[in-house]
């Protein structure tokens, strides 16, 4: 790069992109830090400059604009520069959850059509012994060491030039897909250019005021679009991330890392929080700088939130959304949480959703698409420029979910006379739990498979960790016999170990309506009850 002809250099790449804001970093803040990873500390320059090299390195394996690279493996620096690779050199690249099961990841990995998988060690055997299954897939690469049959990552980037790529990559560009289970049990991916997904780093940046000063601790994974975005709307305002170095959430390191790193910022799941109030000694780490914990996933119970606050202070915000919607919906300020010592009817503000961010429109509406009043509740339904193009290869799918620009977000809510809005209900019975989107049918699938099993519904009950826990109500066949753990086990035999039922009750029948249709609202009622 050249630092004579700086203004010229700043105009390389396209406005709209990431790759425009990697090379804009590097030139302006070459020497600051932008990922601390373990000991590993990383400056805005030199990851400008590895990730150059794996452009490099892909063009060379034969990989071309618009070609896919899947992204296998829990979060770590490598992840950033795969991520970075399609930023600058026009790759789709498609982050993939590492705790789904084998045929899982079958189905993503074909459906998305990536031609070069990067793997995390936890997950190679998996992969390799799934790849006669790939046919689309040409190259395997290893990140964080060697595995048998793939191309080492750190070898890979050291064979090729640090030099900018071809600026190739346009705002309209097809440039990430992220997944969601549906309904029917059969992922979906949500199709982003570069321009919606860095209208949606500009939203965050601006709504929570986010400054390069600022220091943010990434626990969240880099697979989901809530953690994903977070990260990147730190990195596009030129702050520095520090990711996490573990596969499951250590609520004491983290503390220790918000007081060596004099973090600013995280971004959490309630169930985070139950376990950072329960580290033993928390006085005496050094939160002086931590101004700022952001929550969202799943809705955070106010007695739980007021324990929060007694703890750290008034310095809690919710962000409400959805993988299709970019994420962000509405935000619940942090001068909207300055509530929790006043009237039960001020407090009542605490259980939104917040209101609509700026550049989102959010409105309510009936079955036949008419906005309902205040109080009345309806689908939640958005539109921005954030929101996905679409789901990948399923046109079908697209429009009944995106009508005359609308996102219809399937969640059902109501909404205040200043523009709160309260989810009560997921229209399609999604369960939440410790920040994951569960979908019942997935697991009622695999229930069904079970040889004791003749009828089930899975529903999500409340839970003093998890918030939510995915609970199995189960009717035997006649003359068999299970028990809770063997029906648990049995789901996580076939699904992510998170999606399998922690509960599991055995009961004589399920209510019905006289259509045959089970009454889950009639299962949940019993623990809403009991809560």
């Amino acid at each position: 790069m050249s630092k004579k002809l700086i203004l010229k250099e700043l105009s390389r790449y396209n406005i709209g992109t990431y790759a425009d804001i990697i090379y804009r970093n590097a030139l302006l803040r070459a020497d600051r830090e932008v990922f601390v990873y373990g000991e590993q500390r990383v400056t805005f320059s030199q990851y400008n400059g590895r990730v150059n090299r794996l452009v490099n390195a892909l063009l060379s394996l034969g990989l071309k604009k618009g070609d896919g690279i899947g992204l296998l493996s829990w979060n770590c620096l490598e992840c950033t520069e795969v991520t970075g690779a399609a930023m600058k050199g026009g790759f789709v690249v498609c982050p993939i959850n590492p705790r789904m099961g084998a045929d899982e990841l079958l189905y993503i990995i074909n459906d998305s059509g990536v031609r070069a998988l990067f793997v995390g060690p936890e997950l190679a055997e998996t992969v390799n012994n799934i790849r006669p299954r790939l046919p689309q897939v040409f190259h395997y690469i290893s990140l964080e060491g060697k595995a048998g049959g793939m191309l080492d990552h750190d070898e890979l980037l050291a064979r090729f030039p640090q030099e900018e790529p071809p600026a190739v990559v346009d705002e309209d560009d097809p440039f990430i897909i992220f997944y969601t289970s549906g309904t029917t049990g059969v992922p979906r991916g949500a199709i982003y250019t570069h321009y919606r997904k860095l209208e949606e780093a500009r939203t965050k940046v601006f709504t929570i005021g986010v400054r390069p000063e600022h220091r943010h601790i990434m626990i969240l994974p880099l697979f989901h679009i809530g953690g994903w975005s977070h990260f990147w709307a730190f990195f596009c305002a030129g702050a520095c991330n520090v990711i996490m170095p573990q596969r499951s959430f250590d609520a004491a390191a983290t503390m220790q890392a918000l007081a060596d790193e004099q973090a600013t910022d995280i971004h959490i799941v309630p169930t985070h929080l139950v376990s950072m109030l329960n580290v033993p000694g928390m006085d005496r780490y050094d939160l002086k700088r931590l101004n700022r914990i952001w929550y969202a996933a799943s809705p955070m119970p106010v007695e739980l939130l007021r324990k929060g606050m007694d703890k750290f202070g008034p310095i809690f915000a919710q962000g409400y959304g959805q993988t299709e919607s970019g994420p962000d919906i509405s935000i619940l300020s942090m001068e909207s949480h300055n509530v929790v010592n006043r009237s039960p009817e001020e407090q009542k503000v605490l259980a939104s959703c917040g209101q609509p961010c700026l550049w989102v429109h959010a409105r309510i509406v009936d079955d036949n698409g008419d906005d309902v009043e205040p109080g009345v509740v309806g689908e939640i339904i958005v539109q921005s420029k954030s929101v996905m193009v679409g789901y990948w290869h399923r046109p079908d799918l697209t429009k009944e979910t995106i009508v005359d620009g609308w996102l219809h977000t399937g969640d059902m809510g109501y909404y205040d006379d200043q523009g709160y809005m309260y989810i009560v209900d997921r229209k399609k019975d999604l369960v939440i739990s410790g920040g994951e989107n569960i979908y019942p049918r997935e697991v009622e699938e695999v229930l069904y498979r079970h040889p004791a099993v003749m009828e089930c519904a899975v529903i999500g009950v409340p839970d003093e960790k998890w918030v939510e826990r995915v609970h199995a109500v189960v009717v035997l066949r006649p003359g068999h016999s299970a028990t809770g753990e063997e029906i648990s086990n049995f789901c996580k035999e076939n699904l992510a170990r998170y999606k399998a039922p922690r509960s599991v009750e055995f009961v004589e029948s399920l209510p019905k309506n006289p259509q045959g249709k089970i009454l889950k609202k009639e299962l949940r009622e019993k623990y809403r009850k009991a809560k």
